[in-house]
Protein backbone atom coordinates (compact mmCIF):
# COMPACT_ATOMS: atom_id res chain seq x y z
CA UNK A 1 0.00 0.00 0.00
CA UNK A 2 1.72 3.67 -0.92
CA UNK A 3 2.15 5.77 2.25
CA UNK A 4 1.10 9.29 2.21
CA UNK A 5 4.07 11.64 2.32
CA UNK A 6 2.11 14.79 3.95
CA UNK A 7 2.03 15.04 7.63
CA UNK A 8 -0.79 16.35 9.36
CA UNK A 9 -0.21 19.14 12.37
CA UNK A 10 -2.58 20.88 14.33
CA UNK A 11 -3.38 24.66 12.54
CA UNK A 12 -2.34 23.63 9.71
CA UNK A 13 -4.48 23.99 6.28
CA UNK A 14 -5.05 20.67 3.61
CA UNK A 15 -6.43 20.07 0.47
CA UNK A 16 -7.89 16.40 0.47
CA UNK A 17 -8.77 14.53 -2.24
CA UNK A 18 -10.73 10.94 -1.83
CA UNK A 19 -11.78 9.23 -4.69
CA UNK A 20 -13.45 6.43 -5.47
CA UNK A 21 -11.74 2.78 -5.51
CA UNK A 22 -10.52 2.05 -9.20
CA UNK A 23 -12.37 5.59 -10.33
CA UNK A 24 -15.73 3.67 -9.93
CA UNK A 25 -18.06 6.35 -8.69
CA UNK A 26 -19.15 6.69 -5.09
CA UNK A 27 -22.22 8.29 -5.87
CA UNK A 28 -25.17 6.66 -7.70
CA UNK A 29 -28.20 9.13 -6.88
CA UNK A 30 -28.85 12.63 -4.93
CA UNK A 31 -29.58 10.68 -1.95
CA UNK A 32 -26.17 9.16 -1.76
CA UNK A 33 -24.59 12.30 -2.29
CA UNK A 34 -27.01 14.23 0.51
CA UNK A 35 -25.93 10.91 2.81
CA UNK A 36 -21.93 11.93 2.41
CA UNK A 37 -22.52 15.87 2.54
CA UNK A 38 -24.38 15.17 6.23
CA UNK A 39 -21.53 13.09 7.00
CA UNK A 40 -18.84 15.37 5.78
CA UNK A 41 -20.43 18.30 7.39
CA UNK A 42 -21.68 16.83 10.35
CA UNK A 43 -19.13 13.99 11.96
CA UNK A 44 -15.96 16.59 12.65
CA UNK A 45 -16.27 15.10 16.24
CA UNK A 46 -16.41 12.03 17.78
CA UNK A 47 -20.26 13.03 19.12
CA UNK A 48 -22.78 10.11 18.44
CA UNK A 49 -25.28 11.25 15.99
CA UNK A 50 -28.67 8.81 15.91
CA UNK A 51 -31.16 8.59 12.87
CA UNK A 52 -28.76 10.02 10.67
CA UNK A 53 -31.28 8.51 7.82
CA UNK A 54 -33.85 10.36 9.15
CA UNK A 55 -32.17 13.53 9.28
CA UNK A 56 -30.82 13.32 5.06
CA UNK A 57 -34.36 11.95 4.19
CA UNK A 58 -35.92 15.47 5.45
CA UNK A 59 -33.36 17.82 4.21
CA UNK A 60 -34.15 16.21 0.57
CA UNK A 61 -37.47 17.05 0.93
CA UNK A 62 -36.99 20.34 2.57
CA UNK A 63 -33.34 21.12 2.03
CA UNK A 64 -32.77 21.92 5.33
CA UNK A 65 -30.83 20.78 7.89
CA UNK A 66 -33.34 19.73 10.92
CA UNK A 67 -30.60 18.71 13.51
CA UNK A 68 -30.89 19.76 17.35
CA UNK A 69 -28.69 23.14 17.63
CA UNK A 70 -27.61 21.44 21.07
CA UNK A 71 -25.92 18.64 19.46
CA UNK A 72 -24.36 21.23 16.65
CA UNK A 73 -23.42 22.89 20.06
CA UNK A 74 -21.23 19.56 21.15
CA UNK A 75 -20.06 18.81 17.21
CA UNK A 76 -18.47 22.60 17.64
CA UNK A 77 -16.89 22.20 21.26
CA UNK A 78 -15.46 18.56 20.35
CA UNK A 79 -14.64 18.57 16.83
CA UNK A 80 -11.11 17.73 15.68
CA UNK A 81 -11.09 19.70 12.30
CA UNK A 82 -12.47 22.63 10.74
CA UNK A 83 -14.48 22.33 7.08
CA UNK A 84 -13.44 25.03 4.81
CA UNK A 85 -14.32 23.94 1.43
CA UNK A 86 -15.80 21.09 -0.11
CA UNK A 87 -17.26 20.12 -3.47
CA UNK A 88 -18.35 16.35 -5.12
CA UNK A 89 -17.85 15.68 -7.89
CA UNK A 90 -19.17 11.65 -9.69
CA UNK A 91 -15.95 9.75 -8.41
CA UNK A 92 -14.13 12.00 -5.83
CA UNK A 93 -14.45 14.55 -3.86
CA UNK A 94 -12.74 17.56 -2.77
CA UNK A 95 -12.19 19.28 1.11
CA UNK A 96 -10.47 21.56 2.29
CA UNK A 97 -9.83 21.88 5.62
CA UNK A 98 -7.95 22.52 8.72
CA UNK A 99 -6.19 20.50 11.28
CA UNK A 100 -7.97 21.13 15.15
CA UNK A 101 -6.36 18.46 17.33
CA UNK A 102 -3.44 15.87 16.79
CA UNK A 103 -5.13 13.40 14.33
CA UNK A 104 -7.66 14.97 13.93
CA UNK A 105 -7.58 14.84 9.92
CA UNK A 106 -6.88 11.08 10.07
CA UNK A 107 -9.83 10.73 12.46
CA UNK A 108 -12.30 12.49 10.72
CA UNK A 109 -11.52 10.64 7.41
CA UNK A 110 -11.82 7.30 8.50
CA UNK A 111 -14.92 8.10 10.44
CA UNK A 112 -16.60 9.60 7.62
CA UNK A 113 -15.60 6.96 4.82
CA UNK A 114 -16.03 4.76 6.91
CA UNK A 115 -19.77 5.26 7.37
CA UNK A 116 -20.48 6.17 3.99
CA UNK A 117 -19.05 2.90 2.73
CA UNK A 118 -21.06 0.92 5.16
CA UNK A 119 -23.65 2.86 3.85
CA UNK A 120 -23.37 2.40 0.12
CA UNK A 121 -22.51 -1.22 0.81
CA UNK A 122 -25.90 -2.05 2.69
CA UNK A 123 -27.86 0.34 0.00
CA UNK A 124 -26.38 -1.49 -3.08
CA UNK A 125 -25.58 -5.13 -1.50
CA UNK A 126 -21.69 -4.47 -2.70
CA UNK A 127 -18.66 -5.68 -0.91
CA UNK A 128 -15.15 -4.86 -1.05
CA UNK A 129 -13.67 -1.38 -0.62
CA UNK A 130 -15.29 1.66 -1.86
CA UNK A 131 -12.82 4.20 -1.56
CA UNK A 132 -9.12 4.41 -2.92
CA UNK A 133 -6.47 4.01 -0.34
CA UNK A 134 -4.88 6.01 0.81
CA UNK A 135 -6.37 9.29 0.20
CA UNK A 136 -4.19 11.93 -1.40
CA UNK A 137 -3.60 15.45 0.65
CA UNK A 138 -1.64 18.02 0.56
CA UNK A 139 -0.60 21.14 2.71
CA UNK A 140 -1.02 24.45 2.40
CA UNK A 141 2.02 26.68 2.46
CA UNK A 142 0.62 29.85 2.22
CA UNK A 143 -2.15 32.28 1.76
CA UNK A 144 -2.25 32.42 -1.77
CA UNK A 145 -2.55 28.67 -2.05
CA UNK A 146 -5.01 28.86 0.36
CA UNK A 147 -6.96 31.29 -1.74
CA UNK A 148 -6.09 29.57 -4.96
CA UNK A 149 -7.47 26.43 -3.26
CA UNK A 150 -10.75 27.92 -2.65
CA UNK A 151 -11.29 28.55 -6.33
CA UNK A 152 -9.93 25.31 -7.49
CA UNK A 153 -12.63 23.34 -5.04
CA UNK A 154 -15.50 25.56 -6.19
CA UNK A 155 -14.77 25.73 -9.95
CA UNK A 156 -14.37 22.20 -9.52
CA UNK A 157 -17.59 21.02 -10.94
CA UNK A 158 -17.44 22.81 -13.90
CA UNK A 159 -16.23 19.91 -15.02
CA UNK A 160 -19.90 18.29 -14.75
CA UNK A 161 -22.67 18.26 -18.14
CA UNK A 162 -24.60 21.30 -17.32
CA UNK A 163 -22.73 22.74 -14.76
CA UNK A 164 -20.02 25.58 -16.19
CA UNK A 165 -20.83 28.54 -15.80
CA UNK A 166 -23.05 27.58 -13.29
CA UNK A 167 -20.55 26.72 -10.39
CA UNK A 168 -21.95 29.12 -7.75
CA UNK A 169 -25.59 27.17 -8.12
CA UNK A 170 -24.15 23.80 -7.78
CA UNK A 171 -25.46 22.74 -4.48
CA UNK A 172 -22.82 19.71 -3.93
CA UNK A 173 -20.37 22.34 -3.13
CA UNK A 174 -19.85 25.02 -0.62
CA UNK A 175 -19.39 27.67 -3.23
CA UNK A 176 -23.29 28.78 -2.79
CA UNK A 177 -22.48 28.87 0.55
CA UNK A 178 -19.55 31.37 0.50
CA UNK A 179 -21.68 33.91 -2.07
CA UNK A 180 -25.03 33.59 0.17
CA UNK A 181 -26.66 32.10 3.45
CA UNK A 182 -24.33 29.57 5.05
CA UNK A 183 -26.63 26.08 4.75
CA UNK A 184 -24.26 24.74 7.54
CA UNK A 185 -23.76 27.82 10.12
CA UNK A 186 -20.47 27.04 12.37
CA UNK A 187 -20.25 23.40 10.89
CA UNK A 188 -18.69 25.21 7.61
CA UNK A 189 -16.30 28.05 8.34
CA UNK A 190 -15.38 30.05 5.08
CA UNK A 191 -13.96 32.86 7.38
CA UNK A 192 -10.16 32.57 6.68
CA UNK A 193 -11.06 33.14 2.91
CA UNK A 194 -14.20 35.77 2.93
CA UNK A 195 -12.35 37.87 5.39
CA UNK A 196 -9.97 38.85 2.71
CA UNK A 197 -13.01 40.26 0.48
CA UNK A 198 -14.67 43.00 1.07
CA UNK A 199 -18.13 41.39 -0.52
CA UNK A 200 -18.97 37.56 -1.31
CA UNK A 201 -19.47 39.62 -4.51
CA UNK A 202 -15.48 39.91 -4.95
CA UNK A 203 -15.09 36.66 -3.95
CA UNK A 204 -16.79 35.31 -7.18
CA UNK A 205 -15.11 37.75 -8.95
CA UNK A 206 -12.14 36.49 -8.02
CA UNK A 207 -13.14 32.46 -9.02
CA UNK A 208 -13.87 33.75 -12.04
CA UNK A 209 -10.86 35.95 -12.75
CA UNK A 210 -9.19 32.28 -11.02
CA UNK A 211 -9.30 30.60 -14.67
CA UNK A 212 -5.74 31.13 -16.42
CA UNK A 213 -4.21 30.56 -12.87
CA UNK A 214 -5.63 27.60 -12.24
CA UNK A 215 -2.28 25.26 -13.59
CA UNK A 216 -0.08 27.55 -11.86
CA UNK A 217 -2.14 26.15 -8.66
CA UNK A 218 -2.74 23.13 -9.55
CA UNK A 219 -1.40 20.22 -7.03
CA UNK A 220 0.71 17.36 -7.82
CA UNK A 221 -0.76 14.93 -6.01
CA UNK A 222 -4.19 15.27 -8.34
Amino acid sequence: MPLRKVEFAPGEHYHLCIRGNNKQNIFRDESDRARLLFLVTHLQSPEPIPKIGRIVQEYRKTWTWKVDPELVSHILKTRYVVLEAFSFMTNHVHLGMCEKEEKGISRYTQRILDAYAKYFNTKYETVGHLFQSPYRAVHVEDNDQLLYLSTYIHRNPRELPGVAGREHLYKWSSYQDYLGQNRFGALLDPSLVLDQFDDPSDYRAFVDSSIAKDQAYLFNPF
